[in-house]
């Protein structure tokens, strides 16, 4: 069995209940996500082998975080334990022209502090086939940033496939620096998930005109921005791209890119009423991925990989908790919503 590792920050994730703002609020629903984290614990879910690294506190709320994943199958050996505190973010559930929210409690964390000389490489590594990190960790600090580039250098040395999904967070940094940090970590990414406004974010290419609303009819500003990261860095042989058009908070079509190996793949469109919109990205990536360990072919990739997104936005919370014969039901679209006797 091929081994993926995930490497990046999980936070406990606060949220006011139903779509309470958080001005209004004096009770959350406390739980534990973060892109990586999120993209492990779908994989495990789907019967792959999932490895998760990060570095959480030693008290209770860095021992829950380390039995979520736990409980769903994540490999945690090498997870580091130490430093102040867990990260926290809050997250305030939009409703129709009101968007979503999120407030990030972050700063001076167990992994935003921690060193790049913490991370053994050689050991971390050892069984790995593929890692996988987003634009999220490298912009938690620059101690991160050097220990991307590490880990990255030696995945290279050691035939280990690297999988970056962008994924840009304007507050975390800005375009220029993560456009500077992309330049650096691009010539040893293998797989590159970028979407939407991530393009232009975080590697100056510019993908559509930033209208949410039309962003599948603009698949052809997409597919020229695609094939330009492969042409730019020769070593991508894959990148995908989820597009949307978004309606209101709850309303929008989903559907998906894929150049891999110079073939464009392209995914049917999916009509979304969205449960709740965090996380949609990850269970996409982890559907990408499932494919390439288990030698899904272009055009099932990328169906599948959609699937997978389209079904974590009727969940709560940040995990997809979904298997891959639920995947395989929307896929079908006729047997999804069937009621399961």
């Amino acid at each position: 069995m091929k081994n993926v590792l995930t490497f990046g920050e999980m936070m406990l994730r606060l949220k006011p209940s139903a779509n309470n703002r958080i001005v209004q609020s004096n009770s959350f629903e406390a739980s534990y996500g973060g892109a990586e984290a999120n993209v492990a614990v779908s994989l495990a879910l789907q019967g792959d082998s999932a490895t998760y690294l990060t570095k959480f506190p030693d008290n209770l709320l860095g021992d829950t975080a380390l039995g979520t994943l736990r409980k769903y199958g994540v490999n945690t050996d090498q997870i580091l334990r130490g430093g102040p505190r867990l990260g926290i973010y809050f997250f305030e559930k939009g409703a129709s022209v009101r968007g979503t929210t999120v407030v990030y409690d972050r700063a001076g964390s167990s992994l935003a502090v921690s060193k790049s000389s913490e991370y053994d490489w050689k050991n971390i590594f050892s069984g790995i086939d593929y890692f996988y990190f987003s634009g999220i960790t490298p912009a938690i600090s620059k101690e991160l940033q050097t220990a991307v580039l590490e880990a990255c250098q030696y995945c290279k040395n050691n035939n280990i496939q690297v999988v970056c999904d962008m994924n840009y967070r304007g507050k975390m940094w800005t375009p220029e620096e993560a456009q500077s940090f992309s330049k650096k970590v691009m010539p040893f990414v293998n797989i590159c998930l970028v979407h939407d406004e991530d393009f232009e974010a975080s590697l100056g290419i510019k993908s559509f005109d930033g209208d949410m609303s039309r962003g599948i009819e603009q698949k052809d500003s997409f597919k020229k921005a695609m094939k330009q990261v492969s042409e730019l860095y020769p070593n991508c042989h894959t990148v995908a791209s989820v597009l949307r058009n978004i309606y209101s908070v709850e309303d929008s079509k989903w559907s998906a890119l894929m150049i891999r190996d110079g073939e464009f793949y392209e995914s049917p469109v999916y009509q979304v009423h969205v449960y709740e919109g965090v996380a949609g990205g990850d269970a996409f990536g982890a559907g990408l991925m499932h494919g390439f360990l288990n030698d899904f072919k272009g055009q099932e990739q990328v169906n599948y990989a959609i699937a997978a997104s389209v079904l974590k936005l009727t969940i709560g919370g940040d995990l997809n908790l979904v298997s891959e014969s639920e995947i395989r039901d929307v896929m079908k679209k006729d047997s999804a919503t069937a009621m399961k006797r």
